[in-house]
């Protein structure tokens, strides 16, 4: 079945894979890329990372999934063509898409580098509409035109498999890391959660110097935890005693966890002014207001970061040799690690080498 050419919607100057209704299941797609504008950069795609937005959408989870429909956010990938305005980027460079691809680059958030939250609303890179109201198609693809302010520089010497991933999970836990000031060593860092998102705020607590504690419902990640990615201790969520024994020990918490979980036990682990990130997506939030009140406690959320964090991100992976932890999978694979994903059976990143399989 993969590689069928026969099922093909359409012809077209891309090849990509695409589902066609809510099973999900993805299949050889052939459609058009628009043409290169005076601003835009066109990029061959290499690689492109595995998200669970790519379960949400290809799965219609949440009713709005406009088929046929190519996943993929999280894009690295080399520069073919470059538009006559654009001044950053040159055929050869090694770049990064991540999760948008437009925004209206007038308002108050985009004049801050903070596209990610436009007024207007930022246009994602797969099921979004365009400026020029065609739907957006991701990154499951052979390449993509996208605007060059979308884009970012990945250095030469950074492998561009490990860079796809930074895209999504690493700037969802980078940007509020940043904002919250989550990089004064010595300070104390919980971190809910070790999946592809989890793994990476282990990594930049571990590169900023702080003290770093995993929390998971499952013990059979604590050696990956401790002696894989460093974290300082481990501690199974359910177990009160080792709970009750961090009490107002921590001054940073960053929740990755999308299952439902209760939250009062981990606003007792904050100390007074603690911060409690929340970048996951569970059904509800529900605590104590005295869990937020009595010790001066913050609770933030936060999505992917802007043009401005993500571009700092890549840099500082890059000076620090911080690489995601991946499984470099074929795109014919793509429908067996989306399965797997939803069971949690990666660590911690599926990465489509789609150089090497996209034909």
């Amino acid at each position: 079945m993969f590689g069928d050419k026969s099922i093909m919607s359409e012809k077209g100057n891309c090849i990509g894979y695409a589902a066609r209704d809510p099973s999900g299941v993805l299949s050889h797609y052939e459609f058009s890329r628009r043409d290169l504008g005076t601003d835009d950069v066109s990029i061959r795609i290499t690689h492109c990372g595995v998200c669970y937005a790519d379960v949400i959408w290809t799965r219609n989870k949440h009713g709005d999934s406009k088929y046929p429909l190519v996943p993929g956010h999280e894009i690295a990938g080399i520069v073919k063509e470059v538009g006559s305005n654009v001044k950053r980027f040159k055929v050869g460079d090694h770049v990064g898409v991540g999760t948008y691809v437009n925004s209206c680059r007038d308002c108050e958030y985009c004049n801050d580098g903070l596209e990610v939250q436009c007024v207007k609303g930022s246009v994602f890179t797969f099921n979004g509409v365009d400026a020029d109201g065609t739907i957006t198609k991701g990154g499951y693809s052979s390449h993509i035109v996208v605007h060059d302010r979308y884009c970012y520089k990945i250095p030469d010497n950074y492998p561009l498999a490990s860079a796809a991933p930074l895209l999504c999970a690493g700037i969802t836990v980078y940007a509020p890391m940043m904002r919250h000031k989550m990089n004064q060593p010595g300070k104390s860092l919980g971190v809910i959660g070790l999946g592809g998102l989890g793994h990476m705020a282990v990594k930049f607590g571990k590169a900023f110097g702080l003290n770093v504690t995993v929390f998971s419902t499952s013990i059979t990640k604590k050696e990956e935890a401790l002696s894989q990615l460093g974290a300082d201790k481990f501690v199974v969520s359910s177990d009160q005693e080792q709970m009750k024994a961090l009490v107002k020990s921590l001054d940073f918490i960053v929740d990755t966890a999308s299952g439902d979980h209760p939250f009062d036990p981990y606003m007792a682990l904050l100390k007074t002014g603690g911060i409690f990130v929340l970048v996951g997506f569970p059904s509800e939030v529900k605590f104590s207001p005295a869990s937020l009140n009595l010790g001066m406690k913050t609770i933030s959320g936060s999505i992917t970061g802007g043009t401005k964090d993500t571009q700092e991100m890549i840099d500082f992976c890059a000076a620090h040799g911080i690489h995601p932890m991946i499984e470099v999978i074929p795109i014919q694979y793509a429908n067996e690690a989306i399965d797997r994903l939803t069971k949690r059976d990666v660590k911690y990143r599926f990465v489509i080498d789609i150089e090497n399989s996209l034909k």
